[in-house]
């Protein structure tokens, strides 16, 4: 993917995110993936960011976001899961009642980790040998 560029950055930051159903309860349904696809997607374009890639199982979902650095992450992560809590348990309140009693939705943890570019150690080799000054 092409770099994206900033009033005064130049940037490629794609970040990959898990986020697991509290208790691994098996809540997600197709409908229900299709929906915050699209609720990820439109948080996504508020902050500037990018969703590249969606998908999930029952029990948890991937995202795949070209990231912009204005973001905080974990003021962004915090964003995706409380909106897209917050719209899926009001839009499908007969079904994910059936699993959570409490408001509840997502656990309280969740993964990410930098992806794409060059592999760590090629960066780390590319950056010892640089030409430095001697004097």
């Amino acid at each position: 993917m092409l770099p994206r560029k900033g009033s005064h950055a130049v940037f490629s930051i794609h970040l990959h995110f898990v986020f697991i159903t509290k208790y691994r309860k098996k809540v997600i349904t197709a409908p229900i993936l299709e929906r915050m696809r699209e609720i990820f997607a439109n948080i996504c374009i508020k902050t500037n960011c990018i969703l590249v890639e969606f998908s999930g199982e029952q029990d948890h979902v991937h995202l795949l976001v070209d990231y912009h650095p204005d973001n905080n992450i974990s003021d962004f992560t915090s964003s995706l899961k409380s909106a897209s809590s917050r719209v899926i348990r009001k839009e499908f309140k007969e079904h994910v009642g059936k699993f959570y009693w409490k408001p509840l939705f997502w656990s309280s943890s969740y993964y990410v980790a930098s992806s794409g570019g060059a592999p760590i150690d090629k960066l780390k080799k590319y950056i010892k040998e640089q030409d430095a000054p001697t004097e």
